[in-house]
């Protein structure tokens, strides 16, 4: 609008006002120059470190990207009560490095009569890919049920649109063995310390294998809520139920070794990170 007469603006009405050619008028917004500099470089290539614009001395700025951060959580430290007794299971993670790689550990099992019975241990380095969501791509190594087994892993871990965390992973073990693991949760805030935390997880193999008793297609599906009071947002004990079923191919096998295909439990345990 620079360089109009606005004195012909004076006394004219709402009607007319409507009635103007607002076409030749240059508006804010629409699409950047070609020559648009990059907001995230550095201008001209120069850096903090070299150049016209280094200081001297040690670096008077630097920004959060450049620092390294780590931190544990441990999401389960609970007792597990089926009915017929009880074991103790445990959902960890650590991860070290920067906004964008970092290097992420992540150890699941089950302690029974105080002995590992079950484990499953995942050395990941994750990408961030967006705002939301990361990829990972790593190894795996499962123990238990069965001979010991190695995968390599690959997925994406993040935040679905409305708050629902996703985790999916596909994997690549020995002779040839496939699998896709794919977990959901949501967690709802019934006050501010009081927070409902549905979960479900669902795990398929791509053949069977019943020495360790995967069987082909859709495996094991396990599905619970856990509701927990957060002392602090790092400590939060909880209580919870959880429904396990075995499926398809996996649950014949169950059936032939004179296992259950389904399972109801109760459970008592903690959250913290830090």
């Amino acid at each position: 609008m620079q360089g109009m007469d606005h004195s012909q603006m004076q006394g004219m009405d709402q009607g007319q006002m409507e009635g103007m050619d607002h076409g030749s008028m240059q508006m804010q917004g629409g699409s950047a120059p070609a020559n648009a500099r990059d907001p995230d470089a550095y201008s001209g290539g120069f850096t903090l470190e070299e150049g016209p614009y280094a200081l001297p001395g040690p670096r008077q700025l630097r920004l959060a990207d450049e620092h390294a951060f780590y931190g544990v959580l441990v999401d389960r430290l609970e007792r597990v009560d089926n009915g017929e007794g009880h074991a103790l299971a445990f959902d960890t993670r650590a991860w070290f490095g920067y906004d964008y790689n970092r290097a992420v550990l992540k150890a699941e099992g089950d302690i029974d009569q105080g002995k590992l019975s079950e484990a499953s241990t995942e050395l990941l380095w994750s990408h961030a890919l967006s705002t939301f969501w990361n990829s990972e791509l790593g190894v795996r190594y499962d123990t238990g049920h069965g001979p010991d087994q190695g995968w390599l892993a690959v997925g994406v871990a993040g935040l679905a649109p409305y708050w629902f965390e996703l985790d999916a992973t596909a994997y690549l073990g020995d002779d040839g063995q496939t699998a896709l693991a794919v977990e959901g949760e949501y967690e709802l805030l019934l006050t501010q310390r009081l927070v409902l935390q549905p979960k479900a997880e669902l795990t398929a193999y791509g053949k069977d294998d019943v020495e360790r008793g995967q069987g082909q297609g859709l495996s094991e599906l396990v599905a619970g809520a856990r509701l927990r009071y957060e002392i602090s947002r790092q400590f939060a004990p909880y209580v919870g139920w959880e429904w396990a079923a075995t499926l398809g191919n996996s649950a014949d096998i169950a059936r032939a070794e004179g296992e259950a295909t389904q399972e109801t439990r109760w459970l008592a345990g903690v959250k913290f990170w830090f």
